[in-house]
C-alpha cells in the first residue's frame, strides 16, 4: 500500500500546528515553504485537514490554520482518513467465481474469501497501529535531538510567521 505525498504532508502540518502557541495561525504560504511542497498542494490538503474537523481555518489578510484540538486527541489515523479517506485498502472482486474448474455448485460461495479475510485483517492491523498513536506521541518530544541553534531557529521562524 502507497499513501500519496499529502499524508506525508498532512502529518508534518500537523505536528507543526499542534507546536505553535495557541491562538497563532500559519498559512499555507508559509507552511508549503517550511516544508519545501506547493503550495497550491498543501492548500486542499489543508482544506481536506479542515472539513475533517482536525484544524480550525480563519480567512482573510491575516488568515490561518490553527490545530482543532489538543495533539492527544487526534490519531494518526484521523490525519490519514482525513486525507485519503476511510476506503478500505484491498477490495475483493470475487474473481474466484471465475475459476474454469469450479462445477456449477461449488460456484455459490456463502462466505468471505480466505484471501480478502487475511487482507482486511492487515488492513484493520494498521489501522489500529495508527489509531492508537496520537500527534501527541511525537510534538511532546518533538525538539528533542536537535540542537540548540535548530529550536532557536523554529522559535523564530514561528514569531515570523
Amino acid at each position: 500500500m502507497i499513501l500519496g505525498n499529502q499524508v506525508e504532508w498532512a502529518l508534518h502540518c500537523m505536528m507543526i500546528l499542534a507546536s505553535v502557541p495557541e491562538g497563532k495561525l500559519l498559512n499555507a504560504k508559509a507552511l508549503a515553504e517550511f516544508h519545501g511542497v506547493p503550495k497550491e498542494y498543501l492548500s486542499k490538503c489543508l482544506q481536506m485537514l479542515s472539513q475533517a474537523g482536525l484544524v480550525k481555518t480563519t480567512t482573510g489578510p491575516y488568515g490561518g490554520y490553527s490545530i482543532a484540538k489538543s495533539a492527544d486527541k487526534i490519531s494518526f489515523l484521523d490525519v490519514v482518513e482525513a486525507v485519503e479517506g476511510k476506503v478500505k485498502t484491498f477490495k475483493c472482486n470475487e474473481i474466484r467465481r471465475n475459476n474454469p474448474c469450479l462445477a456449477k455448485s461449488d460456484r455459490k460461495f456463502g462466505h468471505l474469501c480466505d484471501i480478502a479475510s487475511v487482507m482486511y485483517e492487515a488492513d484493520e492491523a494498521w489501522r489500529k497501529s495508527l489509531r492508537e498513536r496520537k500527534l501527541s506521541d511525537i510534538t511532546n518530544h518533538l525538539l528533542e535531538g536537535v540542537t540548540k541553534e535548530t529550536a532557536h531557529n523554529f522559535a523564530e521562524w514561528l514569531s515570523e510567521n
